[in-house]
């Protein structure tokens, strides 16, 4: 089974095949789509699991508001099915 991953980048409804074995998530594939550098944003999301070690829900939403104001937005994974 394949994935589609389609997101909105600054207005712009965008789709784009995902591979596990490529990217370590579909952040990482839609970053690396859009060419944008993620070295600072692992920086800071090491930092907040060290400080959340327990608090999956903390680190989730800091993806989120960190992709959000990149300009992402609607980010959703489509199973194609194949027959």
């Amino acid at each position: 089974m394949a994935f589609t991953i389609t997101y909105r980048y600054r207005k712009q409804l965008k789709s784009i095949g995902y591979a596990n074995d490529k990217h370590h998530s579909i952040y990482d594939a839609i970053a690396t789509a859009e060419g944008i550098d993620l070295a600072r944003y692992r920086a800071m999301e090491e930092q907040v699991v060290n400080i959340s070690r327990r608090d999956r829900k903390m680190l989730k939403e800091f993806r989120e508001n960190y992709f959000r104001e990149l300009g992402f937005s609607d980010i959703a994974i489509v199973r194609d099915e194949q027959e």
